[in-house]
């Protein structure tokens, strides 16, 4: 497919960059890239206009995209400036060697307060835009621990073994315990205006290098002030 993508200057939080990969911290309401209903101003744009040697990598539609995180969803994210990059991190991606950690707001607190869930996720049946855990889907697996309990909610850390389309969020509201402020897979809260789900940690070994590699990032405003009003802060 011919591109057509442009170069556009939209802020997003650069924490680390080499010839090889970008590491961004992406803000909530930016889409990875362009699709239905969002031509521009998407982190694809802004990649291009910061590194515009990423045009063609790895295909012209998600130049130098290896990994996403839905619009709504904030934190870390590596992005590919070379071919080689793009494979290499693509293949780490494939063995599940990169450590993916997020931070999530659910409502209620999961019993036990450590543990997995081990679940297909798949299209839904009837509503087509979600995904559902479904009996043939692609097997999914997500760690958890509870990190702070509050009453009616809690904090965990999550992580992902596979990396399906809303695998966190899903797997919340499977096992009851739906993301705060997802109007999808649970419902609306006054604590914060998306769902509460934050990339917190990217780990990974350097395409070049083959050097260890792991990066933090702590929760935006909008997430941070959630929890301050649940301590009571």
């Amino acid at each position: 497919r011919e591109s057509n993508l442009v170069a556009q200057d939209i802020p997003v939080t650069v924490v680390y960059q080499d010839e090889s990969l970008v590491v961004i911290n992406k803000p909530a309401g930016l889409a990875v890239h362009p699709g239905p209903g969002h031509s521009d101003q998407t982190l694809v744009n802004a990649l291009l206009a910061m590194c515009p040697d990423i045009q063609g990598i790895g295909g012209e539609i998600r130049p130098g995209i290896v990994h996403r995180l839905d619009k709504d969803t904030s934190g870390l994210m590596m992005v590919a400036k070379t071919h080689q990059a793009h494979l290499d991190l693509s293949s780490q991606i494939q063995a599940r060697q990169v450590t993916k950690g997020y931070l999530a707001l659910v409502e209620g607190t999961p019993k036990p307060l450590e543990g997995k869930v081990d679940a297909p996720v798949g299209r839904h049946t009837r509503r087509r835009t979600r995904m559902a855990v479904v009996v043939g889907g692609k097997e999914a697996r997500t760690g958890y621990k509870v990190r702070e309990q509050f009453s009616g909610h809690s904090l965990l850390e999550l992580y992902l073994e596979t990396g399906r389309t809303h695998q966190i969020r899903v797997h919340m509201a499977h096992i009851g315990h739906p993301l705060v402020g997802d109007t999808i897979y649970g419902k609306a809260s006054p604590l914060v205006e998306r769902h509460f789900l934050h990339a917190f940690q990217l780990g990974f070994k350097h395409p070049a290098t083959g050097e260890p590699l792991e990066f933090q990032t702590g929760l935006p405003s909008d997430l941070a002030l959630a929890v301050d009003t649940l301590r009571g802060g």
